[in-house]
């Protein structure tokens, strides 16, 4: 039996821990954004960019005789799924293609060009379930270092430019007309979410981290009112759902990926049933978050 000491001790469980904890306080923050912009897939689009770039770094460590083989596979992911970030915007821009469209290029270019590319690397799709799905027993040092960074350029351009960022992200049109930076937004959201993945991949799984960004947004949005109070609520959903997750699959055998989505889906079934049961929140006309509600007309 695994002791709670042999959890916080044993190199293999320790890191995974620190990348749970990492995930669930910054997949929400760029979910929440995204959740406002209706971008809830672009998180799965990029999810399977990063698979391209987890191929093309075993490809160059072929190259280069790296050992381990998938030594650039999370610098691989970064650059595949932060140039993808970049292109869905580029598209977008300039012409007539909607993002659902962009998207779906991504999607199926994706995974088609991970699938290819490391057949050439001299591996097989097999190399890559552990990136799909995520994977404790691949989780290194590095790994967690790598994840560190992120986590950090995440919260301090998400948390600490929250009001920029909101402000756009809930009228662009209003943000446009007011002088506000919007392609710079919208092209620096698209950059935190690409982050995201690549941080999430190695415990999530690249089909799955979308999952993690949005899921506890959703669930947050039927406990809370409020963009911030919302943000706040679902790291926390996050963290409790990542760490719950990675815990139960140190002692089943399950994939800890699956585990931790289906336990913020948990999270928001829970969150509707705890709305359906308590008292309508009286929503303030003037000065409180959400739509204002106008008065009922005295007779």
């Amino acid at each position: 039996m695994i002791s709670p000491l042999d959890i916080l001790t044993s190199d293999l469980l320790r890191y995974p821990l620190i990348i749970a904890v990492l995930i669930g306080l910054t997949a929400p923050v760029v979910g929440t954004y995204l959740v406002q912009k209706r971008l809830s897939l672009l998180g799965d689009g990029l999810g399977h960019v990063a698979l391209t770039g987890v191929a093309l770094g075993w490809l160059v460590g072929a190259w280069i005789s790296a050992s381990p083989a998938d030594l650039l596979a999370i610098p691989g992911a970064l650059a595949a799924s932060v140039i993808g970030a970049l292109l869905i915007e580029y598209v977008r821009e300039i012409s007539h293609t909607s993002r659902d469209v962009a998207l779906a290029i991504l999607f199926y270019g994706g995974i088609a060009g991970g699938v290819v590319i490391i057949q050439l690397a001299g591996g097989t799709s097999q190399n890559l379930m552990g990136y799909l799905f995520g994977s404790l027993s691949t989780v290194t040092a590095l790994d967690t270092i790598i994840s560190s960074v992120l986590a950090v350029l995440v919260l301090v351009i998400g948390v600490g430019l929250s009001g920029l960022l909101s402000a756009v992200t809930a009228d662009e049109e209003f943000a446009r007309a007011s002088g506000l930076p919007v392609r710079l937004v919208n092209v620096l959201i698209a950059v935190l979410a690409a982050l995201t993945v690549t941080l999430s991949m190695r415990i999530v799984g690249a089909l799955m981290v979308s999952a993690l960004m949005i899921v506890p947004v959703a669930a947050a949005q039927q406990l809370v009112v409020g963009f911030a109070r919302t943000m706040r609520t679902a790291m926390a959903i996050a963290v409790v759902c990542s760490l719950g997750g990675l815990l139960i699959t140190v002692y089943v055998d399950l994939p800890p990926g699956g585990v931790i989505v289906l336990l913020t889906v948990a999270a928001y079934v829970l969150g509707l049933v705890v709305r359906a049961v308590r008292p309508a929140q009286r929503v303030p006309a003037v000065g409180g978050p959400g739509p204002a509600r106008s008065a009922t007309p005295h007779h």
